[in-house]
């Protein structure tokens, strides 16, 4: 393998520990749930996701796990205030 190669390669694997170098601005994922498929989005560091609990509050299980998945790499979402809590 040529070297400057075998160079790219180690270099990828130290970025690869180092999330911190790393920020997602914009993202769309396919989300295979267990009812159904959704697209999550972040733009302009904001999420969305089409299924039916983002719509009445803003945050859901498919955008709480991709922020788990993207840790550090993403902003982080501020969850909802319970009414009466």
């Amino acid at each position: 393998m040529h070297s400057s190669l075998i160079g790219k390669i180690e270099k990828a694997k130290v970025y690869a520990q180092e999330r911190h170098r790393m920020h997602v601005e914009n993202l769309q994922v396919a989300f295979h749930g267990e009812n159904s498929d959704h697209v999550v989005e972040l733009v302009d560091g904001k999420w969305h996701c089409n299924c039916d609990f983002f719509a009445h509050w803003s945050v859901c299980s498919h955008t709480m796990a991709l922020e788990r998945i993207l840790e550090g790499m993403v902003p982080r979402q501020e969850l909802p205030a319970l009414a009466g809590a």
